[in-house]
């Protein structure tokens, strides 16, 4: 009965992710976060603009906890909104800007090198954009565009760290698939490690001193007769 109750919980959640995609495209949707308790049912919501999920005197936030209890047959519910601190370094709303970009017909190099510059500007210790597709006219080949910057680990344990998000540009000629990837600035790779001078001291200032020639005593002048 526990396993069934976890399987449940895993798809009530991704049948609430999907909804929230489709219903906060515009407020910059990125995740949320569900919390059962006996209580009620708590979910807390990360957005670019909280503004457009709350709504009016709240009037938005209000008519989604009944949409949600109506199409869930959800008890309680408790809606919390989180904005995106710095949406530069966030993986999902980076991809859904270049993508939005790219149906509005920029040219992809200059959404890929403009994107790219302020995610770096943002302190991102590294990043990689890649847009594959119809990028070039009607009639164009199919081809894959990349630009990167920075430090940025693809295998291993390291690679976990990495923000990825992918999304999808529709236009007439075909689907423009992007994904970016994202080192946040506070991310430290083990290949990574800076020693410091005042708790090793300088290997330089040691070996200099192991080298030194030490002198002689020095003689106790005579006395002078």
């Amino acid at each position: 009965m526990l396993e069934r109750s976890f399987v449940q919980d895993g798809k009530r959640d991704v049948k609430l992710d999907e909804y929230f995609k489709n219903n906060l495209r515009r407020a910059g949707y990125v995740g949320c976060h569900v919390q059962k308790t006996p209580i009620a049912m708590r979910i807390v919501l990360r957005v670019e603009r909280p503004g457009l999920v709350i709504g009016r005197k709240g009037s938005a936030i209000e008519q989604m906890t009944r949409d949600l209890e109506a199409k869930f047959k959800l008890e309680n519910i408790q809606i919390k909104v989180e904005e995106v601190s710095v949406p530069e370094l966030n993986s999902a709303i980076m991809a859904r800007r270049i993508a939005s970009s790219l149906e509005r017909g920029l040219h992809f190099r200059r959404v890929l090198h403009w994107s790219l510059e302020k995610i770096m500007a943002s302190g991102a210790k590294g990043a990689e954009i890649v847009v594959s597709g119809k990028l070039v006219g009607k009639g164009g080949k199919s081809r894959t565009e990349r630009v990167s910057a920075g430090y940025l680990k693809k295998a291993g344990e390291p690679a976990k760290q990495v923000l990825e998000a992918q999304a999808q540009a529709i236009k007439k000629a075909g689907i423009i698939g992007v994904t970016v990837k994202i080192v946040p600035p506070n991310v430290v790779f083990p290949d990574k490690v800076k020693v410091t001078g005042e708790e090793f001291g300088s290997t330089e200032t040691k070996r200099n001193q192991e080298n030194e020639p030490k002198g002689n005593p020095k003689e106790t002048p005579r006395a002078k007769n």
